[in-house]
């Protein structure tokens, strides 16, 4: 099918053609007929598979989904333009611009390409979890094997019963505290977004479930998470106490959360261990 009979593919293949695997953190290998992304790295990054990809290029698929739009968007460090033109393309509306936003802009994604070996998380402002690197999954737990709809911290922390798929987090501030700071912040998001739908259901489920996040939305405070000490009880190298720190971007409202320890300290020598076991436990995949 013809580029223009076929905009949706050409587009495709042209964001596919500009980058190379080490934009995306992934190694050079040889037998590359062009520089850019073979189709099915691309379909690895987005959780698609190859066929339906192929499918998307050759026209025979004109209209996918909006998770699969927003997840190629994510895979191919579209720039925001690029992105709702992706979901024109798609005959879907470009995501609204009064939602908290789940775009993640090239420059953080660079970010967590060279930051990779750490334990880097990125959430939207409603604190759902839209990326991670493969060192967080082995720290913290896969999540992806959570379904979407449950990843989320504020559910989580409020509404979710304790699951084997994550371990548990003791903060130094204790659990009061820490739930403090996160309905501060996102009371500050709620004034970010006013006209969120789905943030609003997710304070009015958490204020009809849960009596602690209804006693503390009351207090009306608002802030931002910044930095805490956290202990990970895991199952491999048994508690580990990072430092965690919360990075917000210019421009972005995200929260790049990150662990990290004092070099030649006993936790840095356990997140060692758990990046050389990471594979080999099966712990290691996220985004």
């Amino acid at each position: 099918m013809t580029d223009e009979r076929n905009p949706l593919g050409a587009a495709l293949r042209r964001w596919r053609d500009r980058l190379a695997p080490a934009d995306v953190g992934l190694p050079p290998t040889g037998g590359r007929r062009a520089a850019g992304l073979r189709r099915e790295e691309l379909a690895a990054l987005a959780g698609l598979s190859v066929d339906y990809l192929v499918r998307l290029e050759q026209g025979r698929a004109t209209r996918p989904s909006d998770q699969v739009v927003e997840a190629l968007a994510r895979a191919l460090h579209l720039e925001a333009p690029e992105r709702d033109h992706l979901y024109r393309l798609a005959h879907l509306p470009p995501p609204a611009s009064g939602r908290v936003s789940t775009y993640i802009p090239p420059s953080v994604q660079r970010l967590l390409t060279g930051l990779g070996d750490q334990p880097l998380a990125v959430f939207g402002a409603d604190w759902t979890l839209l990326t991670w690197t493969p060192l967080w999954s082995a720290l913290m737990g896969d999540p992806a094997r959570i379904p979407k709809s449950r990843r989320n911290l504020v559910r989580d922390t409020f509404l979710t019963p304790p699951t084997p798929e994550h371990w548990p987090v003791r903060s130094e501030r204790g659990p009061d505290a820490v739930e403090a700071a996160l309905v501060a912040d996102l009371r500050t998001t709620e004034a970010t977004w006013p006209d969120d739908p789905d943030l609003h259901r997710l304070i009015r489920d958490c204020r009809t479930h849960s009596a602690r996040f209804a006693r503390l939305w009351s207090q009306g405070a608002v802030g931002r998470q910044l930095h805490d000490r956290k202990t990970i009880s895991h199952p491999l190298v048994g508690d580990i106490t990072l430092d965690c720190d919360v990075l917000t971007v210019p421009g972005a409202d995200l929260r790049i959360v990150a662990y990290t320890a004092p070099a030649g300290t006993p936790p840095a020598e356990q997140l060692d261990f758990l990046r050389v076991t990471a594979v080999n436990t099966h712990l290691t995949i996220g985004g």
